[in-house]
């Protein structure tokens, strides 16, 4: 354990023995889909069975939102299964913690903006962080009452809801996240609500809506949603593209492995990160693939790299797996550069600064951008090892934990505990996949 600032924090070694990585991985439920379905399910009139979903802390805090509203949140006997009964809500007595969970905070604004009461939205000392400006401007333009710091730009959050009208509401910045929020709200909105976009973001809240019974109509760069009485339903979460993408990499990084990360979904926005790694050379197949649920199974293999650029549309697709598609740009030939990703620098943690630190760490070269990093390959060489902050980004910790994998040397990462927002079966899944 190490102690910093007056808090402890969990480190992780991780020893590459030079071992490959071999055999099938499960990845927890996928993190984006677990919020909607709760939330969409605590919208729900009865009580919808959720199978799949996350366990990591982010959704968590979701659920417990939902359970201070007075929805009932119960396990449903397996793990990943949950019953959601909704259809009434009422004033939340106290604040809501979201703890590190940004999609939470936002979401919640929205799921919210319809109620008929005051709801205040607080978290960690990340989320105090997060632009909040981006849902205040919206929710507001639809009748909602909101204020927050820093003339309404920062947590906490203040949403003050009741009667709602229709937008027609372009988002400044590539976000599903405040999609998805304007999007819940449209549902008890007067009219309807239009959200258009210049650069397609994740459509989970517009692909999973009309499950639980809402009017929604999907035209290319806009989503419209009208007034919706949703119904219970069954939703089973697949696998989480995001944490399949460490696995991924990890076996196009370290020599001799072959892993397939098993039911993955791979829909509309969330594969970017395997065009990526195949332009780079990348030995990775989608296989056993069913159109209609957007499943299927990854199959990577080590083998070299060469370097590339991501920029543009593709990079809302694939803005989480920047971190660790860097590692797979550390160790190939050529310089790769993350552009148009200014977004980067609003996650739990600058993840410009965080990535582009954590990588020299351990021995190789990267410099930040405005909008990006950019990251000179080594050709080959993997990572020196040595000490890496976390920056307390999950994301950053998994990533480093990837190039460990494939180290000269240990790599110990500090900060550890963060991953358990998304992934807390993180190092049981690495365990196995390098003792077979």
């Amino acid at each position: 354990m190490l102690l910093q600032a007056g808090r402890i924090l969990s480190s992780l070694t991780v020893d590459p023995h030079g071992k490959p990585l071999t055999g099938a991985v499960r990845v927890p439920g996928d993190k984006s889909i677990s919020h909607r379905a709760v939330l969409m399910a605590g919208l729900a009139h009865g009580t919808s069975r959720i199978t799949g979903l996350s366990s990591g802390l982010d959704v968590a805090a979701t659920r417990r939102a939902l359970e201070a509203f007075g929805v009932p949140v119960q396990q449903a006997g397996s793990p990943g299964a949950w019953d959601v009964t909704g259809g009434a809500r009422r004033e939340a007595e106290t604040v809501i913690d979201v703890g590190n969970s940004g999609t939470s905070i936002r979401l919640l604004s929205g799921w919210s903006a319809s109620l008929d009461a005051l709801t205040v939205l607080v978290g960690d000392e990340s989320i105090a962080k997060r632009p909040m400006g981006r849902v205040v401007e919206p929710l507001s333009a639809m009748g909602a009452k909101l204020d927050a710091r820093c003339h309404a730009t920062l947590p906490p959050l203040v949403v003050r809801g009741g009667d709602l009208h229709g937008i027609d509401y372009t988002v400044p910045v590539p976000s599903a996240q405040v999609k998805g929020a304007v999007l819940l709200a449209g549902l008890s909105a007067e009219g309807e609500t239009t959200v258009r976009e210049a650069q397609p973001t994740r459509a989970h809240t517009e692909e999973m809506l009309p499950l639980w019974g809402g009017d929604v109509t999907v035209g290319p760069g806009r989503v419209t949603v009208r007034p919706s009485r949703l119904h219970a339903c069954g939703f089973h979460v697949p696998g989480d593209p995001s944490q399949a993408a460490f696995w991924v990499v990890a076996a196009c990084v370290t020599p001799g492995s072959d892993v397939t990360v098993e039911k993955v979904y791979l829909g509309p926005g969330r594969a970017g990160f395997v065009d990526v790694l195949r332009r780079m050379g990348a030995h990775v197949d989608i296989v056993d693939y069913d159109p209609d649920s957007a499943v299927g199974d990854l199959h990577a293999r080590y083998g070299p790299l060469q370097a590339t650029t991501v920029e543009g549309d593709e990079v809302p697709s694939l803005i989480d797996e920047i971190p660790v598609l860097a590692v797979a740009a550390a160790v190939a030939s050529g310089t790769t550069t993350f552009a148009d990703a200014a977004e980067l620098r609003h996650k739990e943690s600058d993840r410009v600064t965080s990535t582009v630190g954590a990588l020299r760490s351990v021995g190789f070269q990267a410099d930040g951008m405005p909008d990006g990093l950019v990251v000179h390959g080594s050709a080959g060489r993997p990572a020196r090892g040595g000490t890496v902050d976390s920056a307390g980004d999950h994301r950053v910790a998994m990533s480093m934990a990837v190039a460990g994998m494939a180290a000269l040397e240990p790599v110990t990462i500090q900060g550890w505990e963060c991953v358990r927002t998304s992934y807390p079966t993180f190092e049981e899944d690495m365990a196995r996949c390098r003792a077979r």
